[in-house]
């Protein structure tokens, strides 16, 4: 459904969100992940929300039109730029919009070298080098931002009770999907504006 909302399009937005399954000073009575610090969650910083939280990251890359075109799940302590190489393995001939976490030189020239993906963000206070990022593709990172509120105002993401790991990525990808659902609904069926998911059933 997602290839198909997003046939030709040749730019998105990236970026990543926390997702707390408990407060911090929970965290040792946590149970989820027990026996692989592989699927484990941990300690992570949220840079927009100025706070530590303990979970995992939902990282994402969506579209114009606000459906998300590939998602993954990591630790909390995993920085955003190790998602590009995920990006990597699945985009290609694209420009992508992403905020200061995703700055690095060597990253974005492997990016353009390797699969023609232009890598875009803006400059923090201390560079002097470069262009400003142009307001079109500020306002197309702002989508990334209104799609994952999105999905914590109606599909309640942030709001888990899984128990594993296995729970908890299938009730995280049950609720994009079903975002993406509607999209479809929206586009193809009602004849709707895309991003009016609160109201495709009515």
């Amino acid at each position: 459904m997602a290839n198909e909302l997003n046939e030709l399009k040749e730019v998105f937005a990236l970026d990543s969100m926390p997702l707390e399954i408990c407060k911090y000073s929970r965290a040792d009575r946590n149970k989820m992940g027990n026996g692989n610090s592989y699927y484990a969650p941990d300690k992570g910083y949220c840079a927009s929300q100025n706070k530590w939280f303990f979970g995992y990251k939902l990282h994402g890359v969506c579209s114009p039109y606000g459906v998300i075109q590939m998602f993954d799940l990591s630790q909390a302590s995993v920085h955003d730029i190790n998602f590009l190489k995920d990006v990597s393995n699945n985009m290609k001939n694209c420009l992508i919009a992403g905020d200061r976490g995703y700055i690095g030189k060597d990253i974005k020239d492997k990016l353009w070298l390797d699969n023609k993906i232009c890598l875009e963000t803006p400059l923090r206070n201390n560079q002097k080098e470069g262009k400003p990022m142009l307001y079109v593709l500020r306002k197309v990172r702002k989508r990334m931002e209104t799609v994952f509120s999105q999905l914590c105002d109606q599909f309640l993401i942030q709001r888990n009770y899984a128990k594993s790991f296995y729970g908890f990525r299938t009730r995280i990808l049950a609720k994009i999907t079903g975002m993406t659902t509607l999209q479809y609904m929206n586009k193809f069926i009602t004849k709707r504006p895309i991003g009016q998911i609160k109201y495709s059933f009515l």
